[in-house]
């Protein structure tokens, strides 16, 4: 049986592809497992500074498998089916947390549970005409997996009414202009533009873990600035004393400390 999630790495930089593109990359729970196991696999390995989450076959992902959810709302209370949930909820926020840097490329569309996949990750590189949209209200079904939260945390109250409550879904250049992508590109460029984001923090996969880290808690809602300043402050240090004075070459410099 061939794998649901493939990783390949190059360079400091691991690719994270969904390989189900007979349906669109949907999200079930094997393939839910699998990516759990795969970003364990990431972290394991320190020599990975970055990672590339795709979807095989053109499109990034579809949401949740129809055909497994039509089967869990027929007991939707039951322990299996609570269970095939968890699982899938299981891999969103293993990619949240994942220590390297992420970042999404999508191409063809993110919706439903597969927004929630691209909204996990770092940063968004999205296709001109990518599908974006949260779907769930039009299948007669409540969003989950933090939907909301992961919706007005990036984009504000407004786009996830609009998204999450009235169902509208939006193309990649829009998605740009709310918050929910940092590039647009055109389809071709979606993956090369993701390669190249990641490139610095692949470079140096110590520092990017130990930054990803501070960045995760320093931004957090509940976070004051002074707290902030107390996060980062071990971590640059240790890059002070791994730099060492012998490298401040002022050509190095693009900025000051």
């Amino acid at each position: 049986m061939s794998s649901l999630v493939s990783v390949s790495t190059e360079n400091g930089l691991a690719h994270l592809t969904l390989q189900n593109p007979s349906r669109r990359n949907a999200i079930d729970a094997p393939l839910a497992d699998e990516l759990v196991a795969a970003c364990d696999a990431i972290d394991a390995d320190e020599s990975i500074g970055a990672v590339v989450v795709r979807g095989s076959g053109g499109y990034f992902c579809s949401g949740g498998d129809r055909d497994e959810l039509a089967e869990v709302c027929k007991e939707p209370a039951s322990n299996h089916s609570m269970g095939v949930i968890s699982r899938i909820y299981a891999a969103f926020l293993r990619v949240g947390s994942l220590q390297p840097l992420t970042i999404a490329a999508v191409r063809g569309g993110a919706l439903g549970a597969g927004l929630n996949l691209a909204l996990a990750t770092d940063l968004r590189v999205v296709s001109h005409d990518a599908r974006i949209g949260s779907g769930f209200l039009g299948l007669g079904v409540h969003p989950g997996g933090g939907h909301f939260h992961l919706l007005r945390s990036l984009a504000g109250p407004e786009a996830a009414a609009a998204l999450g409550l009235a169902g509208q879904a939006v193309d990649g250049q829009r998605a740009q202009q709310l918050g929910l992508a940092w590039a647009s590109v055109p389809d071709h460029e979606v993956e090369p533009t993701a390669a190249e984001l990641a490139r610095t923090a692949a470079a140096d996969p110590d520092l990017a873990r130990r930054a990803k880290a501070s960045f995760a808690t320093s931004t957090a809602p509940a976070t004051t600035w002074p707290a902030a300043v107390a996060i980062e402050r071990t971590p640059q240090i240790w890059s002070f004393a791994r730099k060492g004075a012998e490298a401040w070459d002022a050509r190095e410099r693009p900025l000051q400390v």
